[in-house]
């Protein structure tokens, strides 16, 4: 059986940048997408349906940020954002937005190309262990690790790859808290430094989907000063 290559939509308006990420991608044996705006970017993610998305922050007409909370209304495709400003609060900003990751220019195109894999990686990772249960139920909520499904009250929720990988993270400890620190490790990496608060906004988006009332989440507890406890 031939397995197709990763297929990855870079939505770039400088040419010599995208061309240069094309290039070296398509050395690394995934198939390569261009756009070189928001509005280009957006029909070829709808027409191509790609594996990821690796976007710029400054685009010409629709901007990186609307772009990217379009693309995660409709879809779950893993984002990757592109930013030369390393402002923290630009970062935070494209986590809020619904980005799966960011890097910041100039980077490293061995850096890059680990982050894309380890995107990829854990969206198509599905959760099983040998020392855990296929499926996890939790209150309403119930966690299929074989079908990689999440759903509340019987109803499906579609989560993206860090989402999930955060939820199921929270599920194998639930009953315990789990730091910050710890989550950042599990889900983002050993070897990457994220704000810690990337998982407080994450969490925030998780209640949004799961919880009844987001703003009084009976599902993700928040352990003050420590992090969060999934389950009583």
């Amino acid at each position: 059986m031939t397995v197709r290559p990763p297929r990855i939509l870079i939505v770039e308006d400088e040419p010599p940048i995208a061309e240069g990420l094309a290039y070296n991608l398509r050395r690394e044996g995934m198939e390569v997408l261009t756009a070189p705006d928001g509005e280009r970017g957006i029909a070829l993610a709808r027409s191509s349906h790609p594996d990821l998305v690796l976007l710029d922050l400054m685009l010409p007409g629709i901007g990186g940020l609307e772009l990217c909370t379009m693309l995660r209304r409709e879809s779950n495709v893993p984002i990757i954002m592109l930013t030369a400003r390393s402002a923290e609060v630009d970062r935070v900003v494209g986590l809020t937005s619904g980005a799966d990751d960011y890097i910041t220019k100039p980077f490293s195109l061995p850096e890059l190309v680990a982050r894309i894999r380890a995107v990829l990686r854990r969206s198509a990772a599905s959760g099983t262990g040998q020392d855990r249960p296929a499926v996890v139920t939790v209150g309403p909520l119930e966690v299929d690790f074989d079908a990689h499904r999440v759903t509340v009250s019987g109803t499906q929720v579609e989560l993206t790859p860090r989402e999930y990988d955060l939820l199921a993270a929270l599920v194998r400890a639930r009953g315990k808290v789990r730091s910050r620190q710890s989550l950042l490790a599990e889900v983002w990496g050993e070897d990457q430094f994220i704000d810690p608060r990337t998982v407080d906004v994450h969490v925030r988006w998780l209640r949004q989907k799961l919880e009844a009332d987001p703003s009084r989440p009976a599902l993700i507890h928040t352990v003050r000063g420590v992090g969060y406890r999934l389950g009583d």
